[in-house]
């Protein structure tokens, strides 16, 4: 077989993993979608508590032209791309001075480990309390959790650098500016690629879970009032869409990851 024949083949052999990888996520679904509908149908499962999932999509359907959905989505998707943009640059500006300055990480490592485990949630009150129940409130909280998300990983890639690499350098006298720049900050990339995908489910899990209880407008509004309202196949529908919003957003960064390893030639180290 000629390199020209063989060519159709090895196209076909490449797909079929990117079909399978597809494939395999919508079945499972399929199949959880009509394990539920027929628990329901079946009375296995309350339908006051559970309505079959027809009845979910259907009412999912109508709230498509409902005015409430736009800007409820809108505002949760608003929210959640200003903190992963805060996050995410606070972080990584913070790491790289910590990765740098070893006496100031050292120093500053106890506030670090004493912060980084507190839930975001527990918060909440001191942030109603002087923030608020607006936009700002719901902001602070995702920035605060995903914040330490993207600290500790841009540290970490910061020192990651390989010494020998670091060792050339100096032997060829560059400016500790141009090792930052042509050795440490590229060592870090991988690192903050990771940290950002992490961070931006972290963020969106967040804005959600406050919207919920500040109740303030978003999606988790929504998924409330559907709730005080005795509506439960439109409480499902939301949560569905906020847990469609996450795969969308999921999917779009890790996109710019892979474009991003791919334009610094580190697509090996994933």
């Amino acid at each position: 077989m000629t390199a020209v024949q063989s060519l159709p083949v090895a196209r076909r052999r490449t797909s079929r993993p990117r079909v399978a990888r597809v494939a395999r996520p919508v079945v499972a679904v399929a199949v959880l979608i009509g394990a539920q509908e027929a628990l329901t149908r079946t009375d296995v499962l309350p339908a006051g508590y559970f309505p079959p999932a027809s009845e979910i999509v259907r009412t999912f359907v109508g709230e498509l032209g409902d005015d409430s959905l736009g800007p409820a989505l809108m505002s949760t998707v608003r929210t959640w791309l200003l903190a992963l943009l805060v996050s995410v640059g606070l972080g990584t500006a913070v790491g790289v001075l910590l990765g740098l300055v070893r006496p100031l990480e050292a120093f500053l490592r106890p506030v670090i480990e004493f912060m980084r485990p507190v839930p975001s949630v527990a918060l909440i009150p001191l942030v109603v309390l002087t923030i608020g129940t607006g936009s700002g409130a719901a902001l602070f909280l995702a920035c605060f959790a995903a914040f330490w998300q993207v600290l500790v990983p841009v540290i970490t890639g910061v020192r990651s650098a390989p010494a020998i690499a670091l060792d050339t350098a100096r032997s060829y006298s560059l400016s500790t500016w141009q090792r930052i720049r042509w050795i440490q900050l590229p060592s870090m990339l991988p690192h903050l690629a990771t940290a950002t995908r992490l961070a931006a489910s972290t963020t969106l899990i967040l804005i959600v879970t406050a919207e919920i209880i500040i109740q303030m407008p978003g999606i988790g509004h929504e998924i409330t009032m559907s709730r005080s309202a005795g509506d439960p196949a439109r409480m499902y529908a939301y949560i569905a869409l906020s847990g469609a919003a996450g795969i969308v957003l999921n999917v779009l960064v890790r996109r710019i990851e892979k474009r991003l390893n791919a334009s610094h030639g580190l697509e090996g180290s994933r």
